[in-house]
């Protein structure tokens, strides 16, 4: 047997912990791109300890800030948007991904409040010692989502009870609401802890799921995205029972029609993933629209810093860095370029610099976006140098690690380089020399 568990209203029921006055009434937190890596003001950042998937890597307190603060920008618009609401307020609309003024209208009592990622994280991994320690295998499938495998430590008559028992527990040791859906397999638990919520625990046995799925809409079962679901309707599939009458249809697409097939149908869904091997690796923000060269230059830079520290604490070495640019107007720069080099901070960021540079397609177009990512992880025995290089890169490693262990201590933005401050550059000449 699997549980499948999700925090209810995870981001608003972790500030309930803290503020009882926040209960019964309807709430928001909200987000903004998170721009304050590029201010010269001082800020508290930690690094996430958590290994699900989805789970971002750099936290910031934004909680103790006012509305004002926090979602109301320079020019007096109100900025950001949804990312979770409390039951009460869904009772007005408001949802996921809305904007924060939108969501006002909706309704006009809302409480909304800046996110504390910290508090999130921590409450985070505080769930999954406690459920490790309750069931034998758990895999974090996100930062408020949790599989756990049950076979043969409880039984199929007391899984009901064990449920309620970790629900208890929960809210009596974190106090967070939880919902449990119970299934033989993984994805089935979890498109059942849809019907189990609010606050509640659902099962439905094997013998039961096929009535039970027969008139669910596709667009519920995870990982049924839009396009997909376009694709099943054109084949006249339109609910999770269709799907099970169609499988010579499924399998003659391969793995992901055989895959999502298997899943609909609780076939070979028993793997528990409890590490992930992470494939790439990746830093990025969304601002508004910037024409100063000299200014997206310096973010590339910190943003270079930021996922350097990543990646060192992740204990990976790429060989593959990439940049992608986004203009005002929509359109998209992307490249990458490959090294075969031991990962060190002052190399990573002179890549960086060169591959804005070569690929700002639109240099007088204002950029709305950066991201950098790194990938086509490797072990530094496995590389081919000729003896210069590698001392040099041994000194630069060596750097780097001391530069890691003093922003371990001390918080990634204890050291900066010249390059990250504020400054004029009086051309694209001077920018490549400064490099």
């Amino acid at each position: 047997m699997f549980l499948h568990l999700d925090l209810d209203c995870f981001f608003v029921s972790a500030h309930r912990t803290l503020d009882n006055s926040l209960k019964n009434i309807p709430v928001a937190v909200g987000g903004r791109s998170n721009l304050n890596i590029f201010s010269t003001k001082k800020e508290v950042r930690k690094i996430s300890e958590n290994n699900g998937a989805f789970v971002s890597t750099i936290l910031t307190n934004e909680g103790e800030k006012t509305f004002n603060d926090y979602f109301v920008d320079e020019n007096g618009k109100i900025r950001g948007i949804i990312t979770t609401s409390s039951y009460e307020a869904r009772e007005f609309g408001v949802k996921t991904a809305m904007s924060v003024n939108e969501a006002l209208k909706l309704c006009p009592n809302l409480k909304m409040i800046s996110p504390n990622y910290p508090l999130y994280h921590e409450l985070s991994q505080k769930l999954y010692k406690l459920l490790s320690y309750e069931i034998p295998l758990v895999e974090q499938f996100s930062i408020d989502e949790f599989f756990g495998d049950v076979r043969g430590y409880i039984g199929e008559e007391e899984v009901v009870e064990f449920a309620y028992y970790l629900k208890e527990k929960i809210l009596k040791e974190l106090k967070l609401p939880i919902s449990i859906g119970i299934a033989h397999s993984k994805y089935l638990a979890k498109l059942i802890t849809e019907y189990a919520k609010p606050d509640g625990v659902r099962y439905i046995k094997k013998e039961d799921m096929d009535e039970f799925l027969k008139d669910i809409p596709i667009k519920e079962f995870p990982g049924i995205g839009k396009g997909y679901q376009q694709k099943l309707q054109g084949y006249g599939i339109k609910t999770l029972g269709d799907i099970k009458n169609k499988k010579n249809l499924f399998y003659s697409w391969k793995k992901p029609g055989i895959d999502l097939y298997n899943r609909v149908c609780g076939i070979n869904d028993t793997q528990l993933i409890q590490q992930r091997d992470k494939k790439s690796i990746g830093i990025g923000r969304t601002f508004d629209p910037i024409y100063d060269r000299q200014e997206l230059l310096r973010r590339v830079i910190i943003l270079s810093r930021y996922l350097c520290f990543i990646v060192k604490k992740s204990d990976v070495n790429p060989l593959t860095y990439a940049i992608k640019i986004k203009y005002e107007s929509n359109t998209k720069s992307k490249n990458y370029v490959n090294v075969n080099r031991i990962f060190n901070e002052s190399d990573f960021k002179a890549k960086m610099k060169t591959l804005f540079l070569e690929n700002d397609i639109h240099p007088t177009h204002s950029v709305v976006q950066l991201n950098l990512t790194v990938s086509n992880f490797s072990k530094p025995k496995e590389f081919t140098y000729n003896i210069f290089e590698y001392e040099e890169d041994i000194k630069k490693r060596e750097l780097t690690n001391k530069l890691q262990s003093l922003r371990d201590k001390y918080g990634v933005d204890i050291i900066k380089t010249a390059s990250e401050l504020k400054e004029k550059l009086t051309n694209k000449d001077d920018i490549i020399k400064k490099r």
